[in-house]
């Protein structure tokens, strides 16, 4: 699955078509440790495809949607529930970290049957 790319136009649409779990980093092109973290969102999203949406948002050429959800360093991983945030961790986390985070995020999120 391919990781969605939102912008100040489209952020909000994309993330209320969908009631579950959307991983959104927010990077910039500029940044080391976002571009470390690109590969690990990439195969994050092909390894969890069809349980957790993924996707990006460049804060360069998206400041509203960085200011809105109060983006202040980068790379940050945000959590959402349908439109609603959820939870967010800031930094390069490796692969095995942020899948932990992400497991953690989706059982405190999805109510259990």
């Amino acid at each position: 699955m391919a990781v969605i790319e939102l912008t100040d136009a489209t952020f909000d649409q994309e993330l209320g078509s969908d009631p579950g779990l959307t991983v959104v980093d927010f990077w910039a092109p500029w940044c080391g440790p976002c571009r470390m973290v690109a590969p690990v969102i990439q195969e994050l999203a092909e390894e969890m495809e069809g349980e957790v949406r993924f996707a990006k948002v460049n804060v360069d050429e998206c400041p509203e949607i960085a200011q809105r959800f109060q983006v202040r360093s980068i790379p940050t991983i945000g959590f959402f529930m349908g439109s609603e945030p959820v939870g967010a961790v800031v930094g390069a986390y490796p692969k095995p970290a942020l899948q932990q985070v992400i497991d953690q995020v989706l059982k405190e999120a999805v109510p259990q049957a």
